[in-house]
């Protein structure tokens, strides 16, 4: 379930004509690594903010620079880039997780909605004051604002009423999102001088804490006990996270109603997806999950609420966690 309110990105579907929301899969990537950081009681890998002071005295932004450092959880799981300008070699590598857009499972299972707020303190007014100017911008006295509401029965509510057209969509419905992890390079990094991920200053601190060179000396592998940590706040983070930008509301849920995990990322698609009926004057669209070989699909109680002859389980994303634990121990160190 997402649901989120102003500045939600949309793209316009032309089959279904219907205008959706979404959510990007950097703004998930970032979402899933605060959730790791957070798993892990560690702070994200810091990060340099450059400010140039021109001549005329402005300050103008320049390219953040990362640490490009593995020993950061965000930063070996998440992937750099650092250029620096007037010289010196561009690092940069790839992450292993491939995090597509969460988007609506189908057109017709989501959609944007506007409706009217408001901005109340009227449960406690001896808190709250009100200040009254008038037409010639002069602030009026406690006696004059008295007056004028007992003359033209009046109040003075302390509430600000926000009308729709004032206020952002908000997003609801069902929505689905794909991660794929690189097993191969999920805890290695490249020692290649070429195409450079480190340099060789950086190359060095690593193998003096424990980052082990694979037979043919082309990666650096993650210290075993570091993986052990790391695997298991990845497996939170995939199935605890939650929007943390700033388009999520103060409070949002958004729950998880269902979690498909394969070695093969083509099943997965197939296990949680809508299908098209014909009701009425036109096509409906109908939430499905559905189990294959090669997938285990954990299925939350609340989905019942969406999608019928499900079997569901109220400790579900623990069995999900515990699944990718146990597959990602699984997968062989290199080397």
């Amino acid at each position: 379930m997402f649901s989120v309110q102003d500045g939600q990105k949309t793209y316009y579907d032309p089959q279904f004509e219907e205008t959706v929301a979404y959510s990007s899969g950097q703004q998930v990537k970032r979402s899933i690594l605060d959730a790791v950081s957070d798993a892990l009681n560690e702070r994200r890998a810091p990060v340099t903010f450059n400010k140039t002071l021109s001549a005329n005295g402005n300050l103008e932004d320049g390219e953040p620079w990362s640490p490009c450092d593995p020993r950061y959880a965000d930063q070996l799981l998440g992937g750099w880039m650092r250029a620096e300008s007037g010289g010196g070699n561009t690092v940069k590598r790839r992450s292993p997780l491939s995090i597509s857009a969460m988007r609506p499972l189908h057109p017709l299972l989501a959609g944007l909605a506007r409706e009217s707020a408001s901005y109340d303190r009227s449960d406690d007014p001896e808190q709250h004051s009100v200040r009254v100017v008038n037409s010639d911008g002069e602030e009026m006295s406690d006696e004059e604002v008295q007056e004028f509401l007992e003359s033209n029965d009046r109040m003075l509510p302390r509430r600000k009423w926000i009308p729709q057209d004032q206020v952002g969509p908000r997003a609801h419905g069902l929505y689905v999102f794909d991660v794929a992890v690189d097993l191969d390079r999920l805890f290695t990094v490249s020692t290649n001088q070429h195409e450079p991920e480190l340099d060789s200053e950086k190359i060095n601190e690593l193998q003096e804490e424990g980052w082990t060179l694979t037979e043919n000396e082309e990666h650096l592998v993650c210290p075993e006990g570091r993986r052990d940590e790391i695997i298991e706040a990845l497996a939170t983070g995939l199935t605890d996270w939650r929007v943390t930008s700033n388009q999520s509301r103060t409070f949002s849920p958004q729950p998880t109603l269902c979690l498909a995990v394969s070695d093969d990322a083509n099943r997965v698609t197939n296990a949680i997806r809508a299908d098209l009926t014909q009701e009425g004057r036109g096509e409906e669209a109908v939430p499905v999950i559905e189990t294959f070989d090669g997938v285990s699909l954990y299925t939350m109680p609340a989905c019942k609420g969406h999608v019928t002859g499900v079997t569901a389980s109220p400790d579900a994303l623990d069995k999900a966690r515990e699944d990718i634990v146990d597959r990602l121990q699984a997968a062989e160190a290199p080397a």
